[in-house]
């Protein structure tokens, strides 16, 4: 994952899609590091859950406000659609990985092995959005003031909905 890049700010993240989406990713990828630091520390398995269903709930969260928003936008203004094509496929992947770990115990052989294959997929997902697909965008006619609202409120509505769902 890029780290050279200066986190973006709060301000700047709201009016400038591509800053909120590269701060999804850098408060994943932190995530994922914890995680790893705590398997290899032979963390206790309720531990390791919470932490995995943290990762996957703000995945999950960040890919479909992603896919029902930065996406078609991206391809209105007439972005690389080869290049959204095989972001989507990878989110596809990415939740397919997701879905075996929200299945799982964390005591069960592999489940450590897919978290850590999750992050590694992510990074390159990630590495892929923000030095090939986000400077195009940049460069593109899209409002990225606009979207930035956009997904910051569709995002708060899916944690709304991910909340719901663990208090019923």
């Amino acid at each position: 994952m890029p780290t050279a890049k200066k986190p973006a700010t709060e301000a700047a993240a709201r009016t400038d899609a591509t800053l909120l989406l590269t701060r999804d990713h850098t408060e994943v990828h932190k995530l994922f590091k914890q995680y790893d630091k705590a398997a290899e520390a032979g963390a206790d398995a309720s531990d390791r859950q919470a932490m995995a269903e943290e990762i996957c709930m703000k995945l999950t969260i960040h890919a479909t406000a992603e896919e029902e928003i930065f996406y078609p936008a991206a391809r209105a203004a007439g972005i690389d659609s080869a290049l959204l094509d095989e972001a989507e496929v990878e989110h596809a992947s990415a939740k397919d990985l997701i879905a075996q770990i929200r299945s799982m115990s964390p005591d069960e052989d592999l489940y450590d092995a897919k978290v850590k294959v999750l992050g590694e997929y992510i990074d390159h997902h990630v590495k892929e959005e923000e030095e090939e697909m986000f400077p195009k965008c940049r460069k593109s006619e899209m409002d990225l003031a606009d979207l930035a609202a956009q997904l910051a409120e569709r995002k708060a509505e899916l944690l709304a909905e991910a909340a719901e769902e663990v208090d019923a």
